[in-house]
């Protein structure tokens, strides 16, 4: 991979390395974005150790694949997913964490969105690229749309939650 297919804007990516244990813990393990991630319960160390190590598979084997969002700064800001990779389909599903409030509304999630979907598209060969996203989510929303992504139905109650059930938009952008 050359720096130009991991970077743009004021964002790179990296893969995963031993060191970002703890970050991914914590961000794992906040009850905070569950809803979004669509956990139930929290990783430990020990199971988010083994996915560290296996992330350097590709993504033919595993169908996913997981980078971290740097700054300019070099400072790991969030990290990004494919996951459900179709590769007779050419499709994944894409997920996007910018973690700390302060890091947010700065165009970082809008420019890893956009080098994603160009990866997407150049290296891996994926032809679309989907979100869902609940219907309460603005920030997401708005978000997506700004990159392009296109609403192309919902799921009525399809997520519980404590107060009841929500919609789900899902979102998809041809690539």
């Amino acid at each position: 991979m050359t720096l130009n297919k991991l970077a743009h804007g004021n964002i790179r990516f990296r893969p995963l390395e031993p060191e970002d244990l703890e970050l991914i813990y914590q961000w794992e393990n906040d009850p905070e974005i569950w809803q979004v991630s669509n956990t139930l319960v929290p990783f430990s160390k020990y199971i988010l150790k083994q996915y560290i190590e296996e992330s350097h598979k590709d993504i033919f084997e595993t169908k996913q694949l997981r980078l971290i969002i740097e700054d300019i700064a070099q400072n790991a800001v969030g990290a990004i997913d494919l996951f459900d990779f179709d590769p007779y389909h050419q499709r994944a599903g894409i997920g996007i964490l910018i973690y700390n409030k302060k890091d947010q509304g700065k165009g970082l999630a809008s420019d890893a969105l956009r080098l994603m979907a160009s990866y997407a598209r150049d290296v891996i060969g994926l032809h679309q690229l989907y979100a869902n996203i609940t219907v309460d989510n603005q920030a997401s929303i708005h978000l997506f749309k700004k990159v392009g992504f296109q609403l192309v139905g919902t799921k009525r109650d399809w997520i519980k939650t404590s107060d009841g059930r929500l919609d789900e938009n899902l979102y998809q952008l041809i690539l």
